[in-house]
C-alpha cells in the first residue's frame, strides 16, 4: 500500500513541484469560484440570456486561438518562472477591477466582455508556459505523474471553488467572490517565487531564437500527434462547453439557484478529480486507441446527460461525464507531451492547448444559439453526439494506420523513437 501510494505522489517528493502545485490549488479554486459568478452575473444582467453567457465564453477564448501559438514561443525562449509570475499577477489585477466595479454597483455586460477578453491574452501565455514547465519541475519520468496530480488538483480546485462560491453568493453577493479569486493570485506568486531556480531540469541555454512555424512544421510531419490534436479539436469544439451549458441547464431547466448551481458543477469536478487520481500511475506514453475511446465514452455520457428526467439524475451523470473528460484529456495530453521532442515541447503544447480551448469560442456561440432556440438540453446532447462522431472517425484512422504501420516501437518513457529522433523524449532541452 505504501508503494502504491509513493508511485501515486511520487512527483510531490520534487520541493518545486510542491510548492507549485500548492499555489496552483489555491488560484484554481479562486478561478472556479469566479468562473461560477461570473456566469451569475450575466445571468442576472441579461435576463439568463444563453447568447450573452456564450459571448463572454468566446471572448475569454478567443485570444487562446489568436495567440496561444505564440504564447508558447515565449515559453520556449524565456524564463518560465518569471512569465507564470507576470501572468497570475495580471489576471489577478483584472479580478479585482471586476470585483471593485461590483462593488461600486457600476458594473455593465461590456465590462465583463473586457475582462473576460483580458483574461483571456493571459491565458494564452499561461497556459502553454505552465503546462510545460512542469516538465522543467520534475524531469521526463516523472511527467505522467505530475501531469494527472496537476489534474487532480484542479479537479479538487473544481469540487471546491463552485461549492464555496455558492454559498458566498447566497450570502454575501458576486463581488466578495471574485475579490476572493484576486488575493488567491497572491499564493500563487509567492508559491513561483519560492522554486529554487538551480533545482530546476532545465536544458543548456541556446543563441537560437525558437519560431512558431518550426514548431508547427514539427507536428505536422507527425500522425500519431496529428491524429490526438484532430480528435482533441473535435471533442473541444462539440462536447468542452460546459461553462456554458451547466449554468443553463441548472437554471433554466431545473430551476435551481445559486447553491444548487454549485454542487451540480461540483459533482462534474468530483468525476474529473476520480479520473486525474486515476491516471497518476501513468508511466509509458497512452496508446491512440485509448485516447479515442475515452473520447467516445464521453460522447455517449454527455448525450445520455441532456436527457437527465432530474436535478438528482444528472449531477450523477455529470459525475462520469466529468470522469470521462477529464480521462480523454489526461490520455490526449500524455500522448502528445511523451510523444514530443522536448526542444519543441512549448510550441506543441501550445498547439495543444490552442485546440483544446481556442475551439471554445465557437462552440459556445453555436451551443448559446442552440440553447436560445431548442433549450438547454440540445447543448449537451448535440454535443455528444458530435464527439462521439469524431471518435468512431478516429477510431477507424487508428486501426487503418496501425494497420499499415504495423506497431510502434515504444522507449522507456513511451514516445516513438522512431519519430522523435534521437534524445526525444528523454532528456529536457528547452530553448532560450
Amino acid at each position: 500500500m505504501t508503494a502504491l501510494i509513493g508511485r501515486a505522489f511520487g512527483s510531490l517528493s520534487v520541493r518545486n513541484f510542491r510548492l507549485f502545485a500548492t499555489g496552483q490549488i489555491v488560484s484554481a479554486a479562486g478561478t472556479w469560484m469566479m468562473v461560477v459568478a461570473q456566469d451569475w452575473l450575466v445571468l442576472g444582467l441579461t435576463g439568463n440570456s444563453g447568447p450573452a453567457l456564450g459571448a463572454v465564453t468566446a471572448l475569454q477564448f478567443t485570444p487562446v486561438l489568436l495567440l496561444t501559438l505564440h504564447g508558447g514561443r515565449l515559453a520556449d525562449r524565456h524564463d518560465k518562472r518569471l512569465l507564470l509570475t507576470v501572468a497570475n499577477l495580471a489576471a489577478g489585477a483584472l479580478a479585482l477591477v471586476l470585483s471593485l466595479l461590483v462593488f461600486a454597483h457600476e458594473v455593465r455586460l461590456w465590462h465583463v466582455y473586457g475582462l473576460a477578453l483580458g483574461l483571456g491574452v493571459v491565458n494564452a501565455v499561461e497556459v502553454p508556459t505552465r503546462l510545460s514547465f512542469v516538465s522543467e519541475l520534475v524531469g521526463a519520468e516523472l511527467l505522467p505523474n505530475a501531469s494527472a496530480l496537476s489534474a487532480a488538483y484542479f479537479s479538487t480546485a473544481r469540487v471546491v471553488g463552485p461549492a464555496l462560491a455558492g454559498l458566498l453568493l447566497t450570502a454575501l453577493g458576486t463581488g466578495w467572490v471574485m475579490l476572493v479569486n484576486a488575493l488567491s493570485y497572491l499564493v500563487t506568486v509567492t508559491t513561483l517565487r519560492l522554486i529554487r531556480p538551480a533545482e530546476l531540469r532545465r536544458g543548456p541555454r541556446t543563441h537560437a531564437h525558437p519560431r512558431v512555424r518550426d514548431g508547427l512544421r514539427y507536428v505536422a510531419g507527425r500522425r500519431d500527434l496529428l491524429l490526438a490534436l484532430a480528435l482533441v479539436a473535435a471533442v473541444g469544439l462539440f462536447g468542452m462547453n460546459f461553462q456554458l451549458t451547466l449554468p443553463l441547464l441548472a437554471k433554466t431547466v431545473f430551476h435551481a439557484d445559486a447553491a444548487s448551481f454549485g454542487l451540480l458543477s461540483s459533482a462534474f469536478a468530483a468525476g474529473s478529480l476520480v479520473a486525474a487520481l486515476a491516471t497518476t500511475g501513468r508511466r509509458r506514453r497512452p496508446s491512440g486507441r485509448l485516447v479515442a475511446g475515452s473520447a467516445l465514452a464521453f460522447g455517449v455520457l454527455e448525450g445520455v446527460t441532456g436527457w437527465a428526467p432530474s436535478f438528482a439524475v444528472a449531477a450523477v451523470l455529470l459525475f462520469l461525464v466529468g470522469f470521462t473528460a477529464i480521462h480523454f484529456a489526461q490520455a490526449a495530453n500524455h500522448r502528445v507531451q511523451l510523444g514530443s521532442d522536448p526542444r519543441y515541447r512549448g510550441r506543441v503544447m501550445a498547439l495543444y492547448t490552442l485546440i483544446l480551448q481556442g475551439s471554445t469560442p465557437l462552440g459556445a456561440l453555436g451551443v448559446g444559439w442552440l440553447a436560445q432556440h431548442w433549450g438547454a438540453r440540445s447543448g449537451l446532447v448535440l454535443g455528444g453526439l458530435g464527439s462521439v462522431a469524431a471518435a468512431v472517425c478516429a477510431l477507424g484512422y487508428e486501426r487503418r494506420d496501425r494497420d499499415a504501420q504495423g506497431p510502434p516501437r515504444d522507449g522507456p518513457s513511451g514516445g516513438r523513437q522512431d519519430a522523435d529522433g534521437p534524445g526525444a523524449p528523454g532528456e529536457v532541452r528547452a530553448l532560450r
